[in-house]
């Protein structure tokens, strides 16, 4: 397929700047892959579709302050944009600048410390923090968080606490897994009350998700890596659900690519323990885990389209796409939902 079969005019003004006044205020849009149907709806509804025994994966990955500001050792001004911690002192970032830092040279960020290029392998730099506190520390300290591209204003304290879940609890990501941003402890709570089965995957989303697929033929494109973790407790209400013909549904396209990515390394069952992915799910592809999708509405050209593509049928996707247009729903990470019902 070509990249350009995933691309569609978008107003810029239905791009959410700001979230809503309420976590759980957003708009539903329930969508029948089977039927080829959708239904609109508001995300205060979305117990309505669930019942008792359904295991619903959440990621509790936690936005790092990530992005820093300063200067080369030439004078010259510099954005890091941290993709992964590596360790207590070495990121792996990327770097905007004028002109790009050589190995080996000195970076002075946010006026306070200095960082050292190590290595440079495509678009990301491996920097080393020369200070005796720990890069974690150090981006806490001094960074800022960092807001979607889309979104065209600074971050502030405000987005600090409403673009994180309310369940995160592993630092490590630069973008939230925003289809959990729409739950508050009272639908955690009712969910819980009715007896779905609330379990959890740890993915921390890296810069890549924003990034259109530039190649013409999707098959040649490649994806970023992300690391994630799957505890034994998921594993385990996964086993359950299947085994007496209960519904798996994944809170996010992260949650998704951790179970999918599992089960494509482990002949199709999803085992506990950490691992690294670059899963790429595009149109052909065949689930092996989640039969439902609760998902934001993504950026036209990207994976994350292709992926709710091979959920849904590309032809379905693309109209009730275009319905959501037309009924002016709010798009990507501050934006309204999707509850996609996958065809069996």
């Amino acid at each position: 397929m070509k990249t350009q079969d995933f691309d569609f005019f978008l107003p810029s003004e239905l791009i959410a700047q700001f979230p809503t006044e309420k976590r759980s205020d957003s708009r539903l849009l329930h969508v029948n892959s089977t039927f080829q149907d959708w239904r609109d709806d508001v995300f205060s509804h979305l117990p309505h579709y669930l019942r008792s025994g359904d295991v619903m994966v959440f990621n509790d990955t936690q936005v790092i302050k990530a992005r820093l500001f300063g200067k080369k050792d030439t004078g010259g001004s510099i954005e890091v944009m941290v993709e992964r911690v590596l360790d207590d002192h070495h990121v792996l970032a990327a770097i905007r600048a004028s002109h790009a830092p050589k190995p080996d040279s000195r970076l002075f960020l946010a006026d306070s410390f200095e960082m050292t290029v190590v290595n440079r392998n495509q678009e990301l730099y491996t920097l080393r923090f020369e200070h005796k506190k720990t890069a974690s520390e150090l981006l806490e300290e001094y960074g800022q968080l960092p807001l979607p591209p889309y979104i065209n204003r600074a971050a502030t304290p405000f987005d600090e606490a409403r673009y994180q879940t309310i369940y995160a609890k592993t630092p490590g990501a630069v973008a939230a897994p925003t289809a959990g941003l729409h739950f508050d402890a009272r639908m955690m709570d009712q969910l819980c009350a009715m007896g779905v089965i609330i379990v959890y995957v740890t993915l921390h989303v890296g810069a890549g998700t924003f990034q259109p697929v530039r190649v013409e033929n999707i098959a040649d494109h490649i994806m970023h890596k992300e690391i994630f973790h799957i505890p034994q407790a998921t594993v385990d209400a996964i086993q359950h659900a299947q085994r007496n013909q209960q519904r798996v549904l994944a809170v996010g396209t992260t949650s998704l690519r951790a179970l999918e990515a599992s089960a494509s390394i482990h002949n199709g069952q999803v085992v506990a323990g950490y691992g690294e992915t670059k899963i790429f799910i595009s149109p052909g592809y065949r689930f092996q885990i989640v039969e439902r999708l609760l998902t934001n509405f993504h950026l036209p050209r990207s994976t994350l389209l292709m992926l709710v593509s091979a959920f849904t049928g590309t032809e379905v996707i693309q109209r009730a796409y275009q319905h959501a247009i037309a009924e002016r729903y709010r798009f990507f990470s501050y934006g309204d939902a999707m509850l996609i019902e996958r065809a069996l």
